[in-house]
């Protein structure tokens, strides 16, 4: 009687690529960059039996999750960890599908990967504030100023964004769990949907045109991606078990602190805002980075030569331009860490 595949077996097309269905081809990046998604919204649910979105209670509930709620450490250490991962892999999955031209004829795969590299960092930021202490609202105090230097909507936009004319311990923190959970963790869910069924509809992984396709056994495929979950999954609580997520003081707004830390991901706008006029450093140059992004596959490199060719010679001009807003924001993340 022949075997069933079962439902992991279901999520790959019956014929693959040889040579981009390997793990040396993708690293596994996009599949664990899910994985640490399902992560994320399994400790989350969990969070939410013990979070109370008010302030100063939130950030005595998420206290209590820490040191007495039983394993509410390894809970909130895993989700926390397990967002700063998400990120990490998310900008790695794209860096690959820029040097390797996988988003040559995936224009719109291509735009829905940006909007969930920007998602899944404003969903980290906004989970950060959630927790209320004194780093993270003061991160989100001088954040949110540059908001209002947006000419014509910068107000408006900020009073959607806070939930008040100024950040506050009554309206913010819940305006900011309403975003966290249902504007952008939601989205990012659908988005991740439309964005693997875009990949089965554009004919699968990125491959080279033209390249010999063998029937490759589903369920050898899926033993190696077991294994790539797993691993994963003994990292992240190792590195849960051994460093705890950050929790400072409660936050003061009334008392100012020496200097307001940016998360690690927006050191590099910092840095910025030390040498630039806000609207400028704060919003005109990291938009404009981002619409350079999104560009790549309309304007600097619209041909379908060289899928699947790392470092393919049409794509080059994509890849510098890539490269060098990933340098910079490297580099910048790398002076501003100095400072502290």
């Amino acid at each position: 009687m022949a075997r069933r595949a079962n439902f992991f077996e279901h999520l790959h097309p019956p014929t693959l690529p040889r040579r981009e269905s390997g793990f040396g081809y993708t690293f596994g990046l996009g599949g664990i960059t899910l994985l640490l998604f399902v992560v994320l919204g399994v400790t989350g649910v969990l969070e939410m039996f013990d979070f109370s979105p008010q302030a100063p209670e939130n950030y005595r509930s998420v206290a209590r999750l820490t040191f007495e709620v039983p394993y509410g450490w390894l809970i909130r250490n895993m989700h926390y960890w397990a967002g700063q991962a998400m990120l990490v892999t998310a900008t790695l999955h794209m860096t690959r599908v820029v040097l390797s031209g996988g988003y040559k004829g995936r224009r719109l795969n291509w735009l829905i990967g940006v909007a969930l590299l920007v998602g899944t960092t404003l969903t980290d930021f906004t989970g950060l504030v959630l927790r209320w202490d004194e780093n993270v609202a003061w991160a989100l105090l001088v954040g949110t100023n540059v908001i209002w230097e947006i000419p014509g909507i910068g107000p408006m936009l900020y009073r959607i964004i806070v939930g008040a004319d100024k950040v506050c311990c009554s309206a913010t923190p819940v305006r900011f769990y309403t975003w966290h959970v249902l504007g952008l963790a939601l989205p990012v869910a659908i988005l991740i949907v439309w964005h693997l069924w875009r990949i089965r509809r554009d004919g699968g992984i990125s491959h080279i045109a033209g390249s010999r396709h063998i029937r490759r056994p589903r369920a050898e495929l899926v033993r190696v991606e077991s294994l790539a979950a797993v691993t994963t999954l003994a990292a992240l609580v190792w590195l849960s078990v051994s460093m705890d997520a950050p929790l400072g003081p409660p936050a003061n707004l009334e008392r100012p602190v020496d200097e307001a830390k940016a998360p690690w991901f927006f050191i590099g706008i910092q840095e910025l805002l030390r040498h630039l006029p806000p609207l400028l450093g704060g919003v005109i140059i990291p938009v404009g980075a981002l619409i350079a992004i999104a560009l790549i596959p309309y304007v600097f490199d619209r041909s379908k030569e060289g899928e699947g060719i790392w470092l393919n010679r049409p794509g080059r001009n994509a890849q510098v331009i890539f490269g060098a807003i990933m340098a910079a924001i490297v580099l910048l993340g790398v002076i501003g860490a100095l400072r502290r």
